[in-house]
Order: C-alpha cells, then sequence, then structure tokens
C-alpha cells in the first residue's frame, strides 16, 4: 500500500522500488505504472523537505553561464569593463553592482534573481 514517506528507512524502500519498477517494461496507466508515478510524487515530496538544494551564489551563476557558452572567466572583464573588476569579483573581493548585473543579466541572459542573492 501506498504511504506519504515520514522517514528515511521509508525512503530508501521507496526508492528501491520505483528503481525495481522502472527496470520493468510497464504497460501505461497500468497498475505498477500508476504505482511507479505515485512513488515518483511521495520520493520528490520527501526530498524537497529533506534534501533541498540551493540556488547557486551569484558568482556561481556567473561562472556555470560562462561554461553553459564555453567562453572563459576572462571574458568576464570584457563584460564588465575591466579585468581587475573581474578578478575582485571571482574571488570574492567585490560585490555585483546594479549596473553589473544588468550586464550579465543582458549579454549572459542570467536570470537577474540569480544574480541580486544574498549570501
Amino acid at each position: 500500500m501506498l504511504k506519504i514517506i515520514k522517514t528515511e528507512s521509508e525512503y530508501e524502500n521507496a526508492l528501491e522500488r520505483a528503481y525495481f519498477l522502472m527496470q520493468q517494461n510497464l504497460t501505461p496507466n497500468s497498475a505498477h505504472a500508476d504505482e511507479l508515478e505515485m512513488l515518483t510524487l511521495f520520493i520528490e515530496h520527501y526530498e524537497r523537505a529533506h534534501y533541498p538544494i540551493l540556488p547557486p551564489s551569484p558568482i556561481e551563476a556567473v561562472k556555470f553561464r560562462l561554461d553553459q557558452l564555453g567562453k572563459p572567466t576572462s571574458e568576464l572583464g570584457a563584460i564588465l569593463g575591466a579585468k581587475s573588476r573581474q578578478s575582485e569579483i571571482l574571488n570574492g573581493k567585490r560585490k555585483l553592482s546594479l549596473n553589473m548585473i544588468r550586464k550579465l543579466h543582458q549579454i549572459l541572459n542570467i536570470p537577474a534573481e540569480s544574480l541580486i542573492a544574498v549570501y
């Protein structure tokens, strides 16, 4: 019987059962397919409560986006207008200004919410 996952042991058992079901050739809308769907929802609910994924810091977001675009971190100096700013920002010695946030948002298409986070 399916029920809300409340303990780590129940979570581990649910993961094992979900893995087992994923290895099967399930027919859509079958009892086992419905069980897998429900287990997935329960697992997701438990993980959100017990294993939250925090958003990246603004600097991590910038580094990640540069990496996604295949650009070196030195590109940050070109975007912000000074290589010294790039170094200070990447080393955490300088915070992003509003103007920098705007440029990074426009040029690299990084969500502004990611750039204004406080850490």
